[in-house]
């Protein structure tokens, strides 16, 4: 194995292997513009934006608490060298340069500076405007495990906005990158049931319309002549509803008799229906149009009876041809 000490770290190649080693592990090299960022983008694209974005910061994260448990399990080696040591060690594996300030053990806090990080470079060759989360999130993994407790991150600026370096603040929080995972689960989960309740809005809107046109057609069976039919339960807002089409379109059929047919009501006649057909005969008649029940059922008619409505203002007849049959008569006429 070909082997160069560089900054006091070692770098080893096995060219008959395929093998490259960096402190005598085993790594990898990639080009950041162009396999890193194919890389990045295709995670980007399968995930879209907002779980790619959570998918790297809990990464970096995880990777970091690594890094940090590592040096916390070395006493020899102090808070303040640990940092140099990693802070070197990036900046030879091509990380970019990186200045810890401000560390404070006992209160877990620091700042955290990146100069040409390869996040930022693969943020610039993404055509990116704001920065990525995988680095931030990487040192705070790192000083979590450093520090034996859970730290977050606030980024105070990017590079990629325009300045000379990235600055990251560090603290200790509640924040989990497993709470953040679960947060965006709930938020999918939330975007998805407001997504179908607007569909069913709107399904049931339209159905809604469909129903009241179907449910209150006015159908002209001869001259003079014209037959609503019931069907169904009515409600206040489906009796209102087929009141007003019914008393709009009459006139327009010049109709002496208006036929409700009951052969579609449910048995279990509701107030709304005894309301709706008394309205409908009432108003009707005050335009010179009588009202005709047709389609009553020997159950119906029972329901009614029992019921204790009253429809005796009303001409009564078992089929729709009996009714018709009683309309053309009144007018003098008959079907040949």
């Amino acid at each position: 194995m070909e082997k160069m000490n560089i900054g006091g770290l070692q770098f080893g190649w096995e060219l008959d292997k395929g093998r490259f080693t960096y402190e005598n592990e085993d790594a990898v090299l990639f080009w950041i513009s162009s396999a890193m960022r194919a890389f990045f983008d295709t995670i980007e694209e399968i995930s879209g934006e907002e779980v790619s974005n959570l998918v790297f910061e809990t990464t970096g994260y995880r990777q970091g608490v690594v890094v940090g448990e590592y040096f916390q399990n070395k006493p020899d080696v102090g808070l303040r060298e640990a940092a140099d040591l990693i802070t070197n060690t990036y900046a030879s594996a091509g990380w970019g340069k990186t200045a810890i300030k401000d560390l404070d053990p006992e209160t877990c806090t620091l700042t955290a500076e990146l100069i040409d990080s390869w996040e930022h470079k693969l943020n610039v060759s993404q055509g990116k405007t704001e920065g990525g989360s995988f680095l931030p999130a990487h040192y705070a993994g790192i000083f979590s495990g450093m520090f034996g407790t859970n730290i977050w991150y606030k980024v105070e600026r990017f590079q990629l906005e325009g300045y000379e370096s990235t600055i990251i603040h560090y603290f200790p929080s509640d924040i989990t990158v497993t709470e953040n995972i679960h947060q965006l689960s709930r938020r999918k989960e939330q975007d998805q049931i407001t997504e179908l309740e607007a569909i069913v809005e709107d399904k049931t809107r339209e159905l809604k319309k469909l129903v009241r046109d179907l449910s209150s057609p006015i159908i002209p069976v001869l001259d003079h002549v014209v037959v609503v039919p019931l069907i169904g339960t009515y409600d206040e807002d489906r009796s209102e509803e087929l009141l007003f089409k019914t008393l709009e379109n009459l006139p327009a059929y010049k109709a002496n008799y208006l036929l409700l047919d009951l052969t579609g009501l449910d048995n279990d006649i509701s107030k709304y229906t005894a309301n709706l057909i008394s309205k409908v005969g009432s108003a009707a008649s005050m335009i010179g149009t009588k009202t005709l029940l047709v389609g009553i059922s020997p159950e119906l008619g029972m329901e009614i009876t029992n019921s204790g409505i009253s429809l005796d203002a009303f001409d009564c007849f078992q089929t729709l041809q009996h009714g018709i049959h009683y309309a053309l008569g009144q007018m003098g006429k008959k079907i040949m």
